[in-house]
């Protein structure tokens, strides 16, 4: 048993490690930058980080998943050119 505590201990130190690299910026709120994503992230970049948002929402919705028929997905398809819809 207490290997598997050395283990967890070696395994939580090494994420400690490499979080004290990220980069931690700091702003008074309602002083933040207004950059977007777009212009430093790429499509798939920006498709990875929302897809796993996207399979909690899904996962939420009424009684669905993934597996379901997609007529009975909780979306809305719309047509490029279809006039925007609020």
């Amino acid at each position: 048993m207490n290997s598997n505590l050395a283990i967890a201990d070696l395994r939580a130190e090494a994420r400690r490690i490499r979080r004290a690299s990220w980069p931690v910026r700091r702003f008074l709120l309602g002083s933040e930058p207004d950059e977007t994503l777009m212009a430093t992230t790429t499509v798939e970049e920006r498709i990875a980080m929302m897809w796993p948002l996207a399979m909690d929402a899904f996962s939420l919705g009424p009684g669905t998943d993934e597996s379901a028929p997609r007529g009975a997905w909780p979306v809305t398809v719309r047509n490029l050119g279809d006039p925007e819809v609020d």
